[in-house]
């Protein structure tokens, strides 16, 4: 099947290529690694790891606990586009600020880190949302791949320019790594707000009705919607058991996401083959999403999603037992050619059962399970490390949460579904 040829898909796509710089280059690799030795200058670095982590965790819990009602909000005053404009700009103006905070000044990098995570995963809800209205009758699946492939794709090779700067900063004039990475940060706000004008320019915003009603309005039917959707959300059956399986299985991904650079380090092998490794992931990832996108469209999403997560797995299965640090970029090959295929995959199947005209409450919810994962995987890989005294053998746990979500996936009624019907 050829790709969409539409703007408002490409436009919307690119919004995903744009926001990916943040989530690539600052969340999983830079910021990290300059808040321990900038920001928390002079901390003990078990003192800066437990600033990062409660940093982290402020983040998700306030995405966690709004967007099922920021996603409410917009679907009652058609305001997806300019809600997703502004938590663009929100996220884009905080990172920016992070390259004015000074040395040791810690509170302030966590401050702004966390608005700006708040703005990407708020972006994310309403981009997620929107997808029910960009996508052509009977693309649901392709149209979510080419999202997710802008998204590697756009993430990556940002990646590789701050890789480079930040190893050879005298190649663009600067004077030390540090400086290089707070450049980084400005162009990652940069790439984020240029990338973003497509989807302003190009998407119309997702209409519920011919008639607008006011922001208050909005607001107070909004919290109105999504409390009724949370009275009933058990009567959307096929909804609901779908969101307890992503809830599980997601779980599993997230936790692989988070601990392989962890668990590579435990076993011993160099920050030089772990950051190649993450720039193999993203880079395998762009072709292997677009063909999990073919996949859905030719057998179905769900199957798809099972093919993946038998995938995970046998990765989880090939972790514990590698030795040499060329197994590890197996793995992480691995892992980059489902890795995506199973996100976009969910999010297209889930697209297919949630209400057109709610799909940005829905979506609050979807996202909201989203940022509550990876809760259940880290703790069984501690407790079985723990007991176990044996990093390896508790990698195998997190086969219990993809053997359980596919179990779960197995009991969703698919007989009702809405193939990418565009919101009125």
């Amino acid at each position: 099947m050829p790709l969409p040829t539409s703007r408002k898909v490409w436009g919307w796509a690119l919004y995903y290529w744009g926001n990916h710089a943040f989530a690539t280059s600052v969340v999983t690799l830079f910021f990290p690694i300059f808040f321990k030795d900038y920001w928390s200058h002079g901390a003990d670095v078990t003192v800066s790891t437990f600033r990062l982590g409660v940093a982290n965790s402020v983040a998700s819990l306030v995405v966690a606990l709004s967007a099922p009602v920021l996603g409410a909000i917009a679907d009652r005053g058609s305001r997806k586009k300019r809600f997703l404009m502004f938590s663009a700009y929100l996220g884009a103006v905080m990172v920016l600020a992070l390259h004015f905070v000074a040395k040791g000044a810690w509170e302030w990098a966590v401050l702004l880190y966390v608005l700006a995570s708040i703005g990407y995963f708020w972006g994310n809800v309403f981009g997620d949302s929107m997808l029910v209205s960009v996508a052509e009758k009977g693309k649901l699946d392709i149209t979510s791949a080419v999202g997710y492939s802008m998204g590697y794709l756009g993430g990556g090779l940002f990646l590789v320019l701050g890789v480079f700067m930040s190893l050879k900063p005298q190649w663009f004039g600067l004077p030390d790594a540090a400086a290089a990475v707070r450049w980084i940060l400005v162009l990652t706000a940069a790439w984020w707000v240029v990338f973003s004008l497509p989807l302003l320019l190009f998407v119309p915003e997702p209409r519920k009705s011919a008639t607008r009603i006011g922001l208050v309005t909005a607001v107070r039917e909004g919290f109105g919607q999504f409390a009724e959707t949370f009275r009933h959300v058990r009567a959307y059956k096929p909804v609901f058991m779908f969101l307890i399986a992503y809830w599980v299985y997601i779980d599993g991904v997230n936790t692989v996401i988070q601990m392989a650079v962890d668990y590579g380090k435990a076993i011993g092998f160099s920050t030089t083959d772990l950051i190649l490794a993450v720039l193999l992931v993203q880079f395998v990832g762009v072709p292997a999403a677009l063909m999990f996108g073919r996949i859905g469209e030719r057998i179905g999403p769900k199957t798809g999603i099972f093919i993946g997560l038998a995938v995970y797995v046998f990765v989880s299965i090939f972790a514990a037992f590698m030795r040499h640090s060329w197994q590890f970029f197996v793995l992480a090959a691995l892992v980059g050619l489902v890795q995506g295929g199973v996100q976009l995959l969910s999010r297209s199947y889930y697209a297919r059962l949630v209400p057109a005209e709610r799909a940005g409450e829905f979506f609050g919810f979807y996202n909201m399970l989203g940022e509550f994962a990876a809760i259940i995987g880290p703790f069984l890989i501690g407790f079985v490390s723990y007991m176990s005294g044996s990093p390896r053998l508790s990698i195998l746990s997190v086969i219990l949460l993809f053997v359980s979500g596919a179990l779960l996936l197995t009991l969703v009624d698919t007989k009702k579904q809405n193939d990418a019907a565009p919101a009125a």
